[in-house]
């Protein structure tokens, strides 16, 4: 009887007190009383597929736990829908049993995005926006313009379908289509696409650590290629693909002239088959923008499969990072990466490096140091001003009148290190040198996966300035 009675205390109370799981004070550690979980409800899924959530979920109708762990067993399911990518907000509800005070039902309320997006594409063409703003005289023939179509939850089984057409300064046209889940079990995915690119303009070289251009009103490159990509999920955080591609690379006699190393011997076609295996964990609260958790990935690609390809190479590409609250509103993260490649003798255009994309010493955003192998280890620490989130109800489209909104004033240290064979092939100075970095900044994290980043840095040459970067999670 005091056992019947204390649960129907504490499943009132968890009714009068957790309405929303991710809103609630954690349940007291002495409630220690065994539960088991009724139903599990989804509402607000107009479009996905009532057992695409349920995947994410480690949660099951009939498990029976104690009632202290359940806050943290439902909000480490809350985070997995949200970063499905689906939705704008996720909330987790708890409703005592009307039979059985031993029994908690749960109710899952999702708000689902906007899942389709036709927008017009106006954006630079070179590697970053600094490098544009700095190096290029904020020219603006040097953009690209178009349109991107991006239709995802397409049959409501979180697949997707992207279409691309660029036009301007670099041409590019791109289909893709991705689903998830193709078996009963709901473990393999895959993915299919093409890719045609044309260059006029064209990155010929890298010289003095900065990409030297040759300036044409002919065609001087034209890059395709074709992939189909198996993704097998065993676990929650585990994932496992295999890629196969085929990749074809023409230049202009004028371009292989100007460098015969582009594609080695002054040759001016490259044809290929590349197969790629890649392992990952990912166990971050948020893909977005994460605050805790931890990742890590490793990539082993041999490119080349035929004796008639043109590129007989392979590379080994792995990393890990950690996200750690400090307490309060503070926050810190660590990683590594590390990339390793053979032969030593590689086309530039297969020569690796930093200053691409994340893998980068941030104060040198205006850098490329190739090389053959090379290292990096990144660190910050970040303060949360604040973290709002504002529902607009005179906003009649529910996918959009949702907004949230963050901001954290952050500090960091970066160091890397670039191995290169060949310095002599690109007049390196900063290539088989430490390269140090470190900075301030204040980071903007809004809805539909954007980030927006403003920083101050000095690197290890003294220079310092601001850098601004955009980042989106599609």
């Amino acid at each position: 009887m005091l056992r019947y009675l204390g649960l129907c205390g504490l499943g009132m109370w968890l009714l009068l007190a957790v309405p929303v799981l991710a809103q609630t004070e954690p349940i007291p550690a002495d409630s220690s009383g065994l539960i088991t979980i009724g139903s599990i409800s989804i509402e607000g899924n107009y479009q996905t597929r009532t057992n695409i959530l349920l995947r994410e979920m480690a949660l099951h109708e009939g498990d029976t736990l104690r009632l202290f762990q359940l806050p943290e067993r439902l909000e480490i399911d809350r985070r997995k829908i949200i970063n499905t990518n689906l939705f704008i907000t996720a909330a987790m509800q708890l409703i005592p049993d009307d039979d059985d005070p031993a029994v908690l039902n749960v109710r899952v309320v999702v708000k689902e995005r906007w899942y389709f997006l036709a927008m017009p594409v106006f954006q630079i063409a070179d590697r970053n926006f600094n490098e544009w703003w700095y190096e290029r005289n904020r020219d603006l023939r040097r953009t690209t313009y178009g349109l991107y179509i991006s239709y995802a939850n397409v049959t409501g089984r979180a697949d997707r379908l992207r279409v691309l057409a660029e036009f301007g300064f670099i041409p590019k046209y791109e289909i893709a289509y991705s689903i998830p889940y193709i078996d009963k079990a709901m473990k393999i995915g895959v993915s299919t696409g093409i890719s045609y690119t044309t260059n006029k303009t064209t990155v010929f070289r890298t010289w003095n650590d900065k990409l030297d251009y040759f300036n044409s009103e002919n065609l001087n490159r034209e890059r395709f290629y074709t992939y189909v990509n198996f993704i097998r999920r065993n676990k929650f955080y585990t994932f496992h693909s295999l890629d196969l591609r085929w990749n074809s690379t023409q230049l202009s006699d004028t371009l292989s002239r100007l460098n015969p190393n582009y594609l080695l011997r002054a040759q001016n076609q490259q044809n290929y088959f590349q197969l790629t295996y890649s392992f990952s964990y990912d166990r971050r609260d948020n893909v977005q923008y994460p605050l805790r958790g931890r990742q890590y990935f490793v990539q082993a690609s041999k490119q080349g499969l035929l004796p008639s390809d043109d590129l007989n190479q392979a590379y080994l590409y792995g990393g890990y990072r950690q996200f750690f609250p400090l307490g309060g509103r503070w926050y810190a993260s660590s990683g590594a990466r590390m990339r390793l490649s053979a032969p030593r003798r590689q086309p530039y255009l297969q020569t690796s490096g930093l200053g691409y994309r994340s893998d980068l010493v941030r104060g040198y955003e205006l850098y490329v140091i190739d090389g053959q192998h090379y290292g990096l280890w990144q660190n910050e620490v970040k303060y949360r001003l604040f973290n709002v989130q504002k529902t607009f109800d005179w906003i009649p489209i529910r996918q959009f009148n949702t907004i949230p909104l963050a901001a954290y004033l952050t500090a960091y240290a970066d160091a890397g290190y670039v191995r290169n064979y060949y310095p002599e092939f690109s007049n390196t100075r900063l290539g088989n040198t430490v390269l140090y970095g470190a900075g301030t900044g204040l980071d903007f994290v809004t809805f539909y996966n954007m980030v927006f980043r403003l920083n101050y840095t000095l690197n290890g040459l003294g220079e310092h300035r601001f850098f601004f970067n955009l980042a989106r999670e599609f």
